[in-house]
């Protein structure tokens, strides 16, 4: 089975293997987070500063090692960096099975925030390698989708696996595994040439206030709706709802994310330059649900409407980052796009922290009526500025 790239056609397996780089991107800290609450007992004699360690360590990791993977990929050996990334991943993630002590387990968990740094850029890289034009922006909406998806069935699988051992949740760090033996096919089949009417092909380096201003997008966007993730159990505790509900809502937040990658382009035909500013009143109205309602229904569309809006602006933003740079350097200019997503992820609670000082305020539904506030500030301005390159969208997206 052949599959159109808008460069010609790939095998299957080629698709396959771009596919499950995508799908591996988001498995950091998954196998930890079910354990969290037990590993003072699992290491009576750990710190708290050694459990604050292993959760914030890793992560701290991966974004220079996502910037050199991005820097790495300018070269000849852009495969070679993917498969040394996805052999520190695998290795790591399989010693994880075998840890005894907390030292050891921060030590290989930084290891292991090492190698996924250097597989995340290319988890948007080969797509952009291989596809072009609408096959690119449909190809980066799956990728999207798949890697929103593997994070809500992973995180069903480790929690499910914590409670039978505590290293079994780690079984999920050897999925890149996999990713290593499909990569064999990249090296078969190399990425064909951009056409000539491609638009990075009009570019000799990365625009650099492009690439600035789409990285402050994705960070804004991010941390606006990552209090879903960080405030809900907070918020489901102060409504008095059981707490479980609280990972259902997050895995509803997920799901939303995934569905409009599935459609990308359709949404984009419907939306045409609207597609920002509908997405940022969708995070709007999603934040103001959670905030203002106490009602479980509410709760839940709340989140659907919150990750609808970020999944159908985050493959966009992608598309954006490849076409500013010549394709040498696509996966560096979405390097450091990808990067600031981990940067929100880590300064969020701070952010979220400050404002609540700053307004006197320690409400638990603070965090979803300022944030909804941020959105509604910025939906305005995107209606004004719809012509903007970042901010709108352009009829290159629509006009077939």
């Amino acid at each position: 089975m052949k599959i159109e790239t808008g460069k010609g056609t790939i095998p299957l397996v080629v698709l396959l293997a771009v596919w499950s780089v995508s799908a591996i991107s988001s498995l950091p800290g998954l196998a930890v987070s079910p354990i969290l609450g037990d590993l003072n007992g699992i290491f009576p004699k750990a710190t708290d500063l050694e459990i604050q360690m292993l959760t914030s360590l890793p992560s701290l990791l991966i974004i220079p090692f996502v910037l050199l993977s991005g820097k790495l990929s300018e070269g000849p050996g852009k495969l070679r960096t993917l498969t040394v990334g996805l052999v520190l991943f695998f290795l790591s993630g399989a010693a994880c099975l075998f840890a005894r002590s907390m030292t050891g387990l921060i030590v290989i968990s930084c290891l292991l925030g090492v190698g996924a740094g250097m597989v995340i850029p290319f988890s948007t890289g080969l797509v952009v390698d291989y596809f072009t034009g609408d096959y690119r922006i449909r190809q980066l909406g799956y990728s999207s989708s798949i890697n929103n998806l593997t994070l809500v069935l992973a995180t069903i699988v480790t929690g499910y696996l914590a409670d039978v051992e505590w290293h079994l949740p780690f079984l999920v760090y050897t999925l890149p595994g996999i990713s290593l033996a499909l990569s064999l096919f990249l090296r078969r089949q190399p990425a064909a040439a951009e056409p000539e009417q491609s638009a990075q092909l009009r570019h000799k380096s990365i625009d650099r206030r492009k690439l600035a201003e789409l990285m402050g997008l994705y960070f804004f966007i991010t941390y606006t709706v990552l209090v879903v993730t960080f405030y809900t159990a907070f918020l489901v505790d102060d409504y008095k709802i059981a707490s479980s509900f609280s990972g259902v809502l997050i895995s509803l937040f997920f799901l939303a994310i995934m569905l409009p990658g599935l459609f990308i382009d359709r949404i984009i035909r419907r939306l045409r330059r609207n597609l920002n500013f509908v997405s940022l009143l969708l995070i709007c109205a999603g934040l103001l649900c959670c905030g203002i309602f106490r009602d479980r229904t509410m709760l839940a569309a709340g989140c659907l409407l919150a990750g609808l809006g970020y999944g159908a602006m985050q493959p966009i933003i992608y598309d954006k980052a490849a076409t500013i740079a010549p394709p040498r350097s696509a996966t560096l200019a979405l390097s450091f796009v990808m990067s600031v997503n981990y940067l929100a992820v880590m300064v969020c609670p701070f952010l979220v922290d400050l404002f609540r000082h700053m307004t006197g305020t320690h409400s638990d539904r603070f965090p979803f009526l300022f944030n909804a506030a941020l959105a509604a500030v910025a939906a305005v301005l995107i209606w004004f500025r719809r012509e903007n390159f970042t901010l709108g969208l352009d009829e290159s997206y629509y006009k077939n």
